[in-house]
């Protein structure tokens, strides 16, 4: 057996049983020489730097400092940071990449709940929940047994803005289902959607066809407000737009403008700005679903990030290589 390598955790300090609870931290232990009771919150501790000056994997997480050039120079034997969480952009500098760091990031485990997030979303959407929920909440009253025209799942088209990571789980949800899939991603060509199971389309041809949008893009200047005006008044009559992505893909006002005229509905777990503030009409228009960004991992979903980080170390320990390794040169179209 290999000698562990020294490890520190770097992250919010309230963070790490969340994401490291008993067993996992266990698993962890057996692949790195890391203390648990040690989180470096800033690198300014001398303890911290005691530490960081031998460290060869740095364990990151929410909240981790930013690893620049001075934080590099104080750690001259590291060689990996496994990132506890999603993006890296909050925390690594070019000088990371420059000194040929390995980064590894737990994206993938955590688009895991959000592509379930979707599913239940898109399901509920094509049976009519906003509005039956909110017809029953002003009536209260049974509307009868009779059948309800125009909801329904089978051949519901969906329309999938980005293939992401959590953007391709969602389709592979959705396969099971008797549904309609198109997908509009500027990076993916012909073969690889007839691959993922989906027909290509130009947003605005995805935005017209679609009776339920949902966006997985990251947001960059060049998506800023990539459905504005002139897309949502693409959007059929009574469609459903789904955004677990990033608020500023979506320009607020004129979306308020549309779910208040009661022709779109909108689920939203991500607003901009987020949090809303008290006063905003999305909080009481019928056809909006506002959740306070919890698509993401939460609870037990969490160890699932730090499972994947211990996974990561052994294979580190093991002379392999990083399953979910981070590239640099595509972190510019990345959340």
């Amino acid at each position: 057996m290999p000698e562990r390598p020294q490890a520190l955790f770097a992250m919010t300090a309230e963070n790490l049983p969340l994401v490291f609870p008993a067993r996992v931290l266990a698993r962890l232990r057996e692949a790195v020489d890391i203390d648990p009771d040690l989180i470096a919150e800033d690198f300014a501790g001398p303890r911290v730097r005691e530490v960081l000056a031998r460290t060869e994997i740095l364990v990151t997480g929410w909240g981790c400092p930013r690893l620049d050039a001075g934080v590099l120079d104080a750690a001259p034997k590291l060689r990996a940071v496994l990132h506890s969480a999603g993006s890296v952009k909050g925390f690594t500098t070019p000088e990371v990449w420059r000194r040929g760091i390995a980064v590894s990031s737990a994206a993938a485990a955590n688009a895991l709940p959000v592509a379930e997030y979707t599913l239940a979303m898109i399901l509920l959407a094509g049976k009519d929940l906003l509005g039956a929920r909110e017809r029953l909440r002003t009536t209260r009253a049974h509307p009868g047994w009779g059948v309800v025209p125009g909801i329904g799942n089978h051949g519901r088209r969906v329309g999938v803005i980005g293939a992401s990571r959590i953007g391709r789980r969602v389709i592979e949800l959705l396969a099971p289902f008797d549904l309609r899939v198109s997908l509009t991603d500027p990076y993916v060509t012909e073969p690889r959607a007839a691959e993922l199971g989906v027909v290509l389309l130009p947003l605005d041809d995805l935005l017209r066809t679609s009776h339920i949008v949902t966006i997985h893009a990251p947001e960059t200047p060049q998506t800023h407000h990539l459905i504005g005006r002139r897309e949502l008044a693409l959007m059929p009559d009574g469609a459903t737009l789904i955004n677990t992505a990033r608020g500023g893909l979506v320009d607020h006002e004129a979306l308020v403008d549309e779910v208040r005229t009661g022709r779109l509905n909108a689920v939203l777990d991500v607003t901009d700005p987020e949090p809303l503030p008290a006063d905003s009409p999305l909080y009481d228009l019928p056809g909006a679903f506002v959740t306070p960004h919890l698509a993401g991992s939460q609870g037990n979903e969490l160890s699932r990030l730090g499972m994947t980080v211990a996974e990561e170390a052994a294979r580190l320990l093991a002379g392999g290589e990083p399953a979910h390794p981070v590239d640099p040169r595509a972190l510019e179209r990345e959340a």
